[in-house]
């Protein structure tokens, strides 16, 4: 709730943002431990991205998340890169420390911890990745640097897959990695786990899916982390085939405790512990 003028601004940057469940989540949180903040969402182009940041620091945003298509090409505005961060090769949460950016990553610790929730153990598992943007290189690299056995990245353009599997191979020699063009999902079947980080199944395009799961063992995982809708095509399809399904609203939920623990310097717990009526909250949307 707000209690005086003095009010701290925190954001989210990316293009599209306006079906994000961000704020929704933030303001819950700063109204339920009485701070005296607002969470609000900016649409910005790529070539944009340089001038609003240099008027967020004029302005004094105390710090913002950052989704898509940008996790990637801030990171050559920001004044540090967290290890974390740097080690993912993306960045999605920034804190502005008098005018000084520092940039993190929450997307692979919030995966996890979806994953850890669920006791699901990835060490040894073959994973197929979809899409080769930020948020799947900070996913693959969590899943390599957490001791999963193969990574098989598949991406509409072939060259950004390529790239994203030499990083990995570069930092993980042990690993196993191909990549391939999503259309070709077909080829690679035996497989433990499906992570889709494309857009494909994201409002409004409600109707598509990225793969066609009837042709997999119903004993696969699918995750998904398009969150908007919750429950996306992919995630229906896993459903009536039988598969064990992690919907993408966990690992938002997860990435948001996680940037107000490193926005004002506190536990996870100490943020918000009734994470399931947040959740309860959010499937109304």
């Amino acid at each position: 709730m707000v209690k005086d003028w003095n009010i701290n601004i925190y954001c989210l940057i990316g293009d599209p943002i306006d079906k994000s469940l961000s704020p929704i989540i933030h303001n819950y949180i700063f109204q339920k431990n009485n701070i005296n903040s607002v969470y609000v969402c900016f649409n910005i182009n790529e070539k944009d991205l340089k001038g609003v940041l240099d008027s967020f620091k004029i302005l004094g945003i105390k710090g913002f998340n950052v989704t898509v298509p940008h996790k990637i090409s801030i990171m050559r505005y920001l004044d540090e890169i967290d290890d974390e961060a740097r080690y993912l090769g993306a960045v999605n949460t920034v804190k502005n420390i008098g005018g000084y950016f520092i940039g993190y990553n929450t997307d692979g610790l919030g995966f996890i911890k979806s994953l850890e929730d669920r006791n699901i153990d990835i060490v040894n598992k073959d994973i197929l990745i979809l899409g080769a943007g930020g948020a799947s290189h900070a996913i693959s690299t969590k899943l390599a640097l957490e001791g999963a056995n193969k990574i098989i990245i598949l991406n509409r353009t072939l060259s950004k897959g390529k790239k994203l599997a030499t990083e990995i191979h570069e930092k993980f020699d042990n690993i196993k990695l191909e990549c391939d063009t999503l259309d070709n999902f077909h080829k690679y079947l035996n497989i433990d786990m499906i992570v889709n980080c494309t857009t494909i199944g994201m409002y409004p395009d409600i109707d598509s899916s990225p793969v066609d799961l009837s042709i997999f063992n119903n004993n696969i995982i699918v995750y998904d982390i398009v969150y908007k809708p919750i429950k996306t095509k992919l995630l229906h399809m896993a459903e009536r085939m039988g598969m064990e399904t992690i919907e993408g609203i966990d690992m938002l939920i997860n990435q948001g405790l996680l940037s107000q623990k490193i926005w004002f310097n506190y536990g996870t717990n100490d943020v918000f512990k009734d994470v399931d009526r947040l959740k309860k909250l959010l499937n109304g949307y």
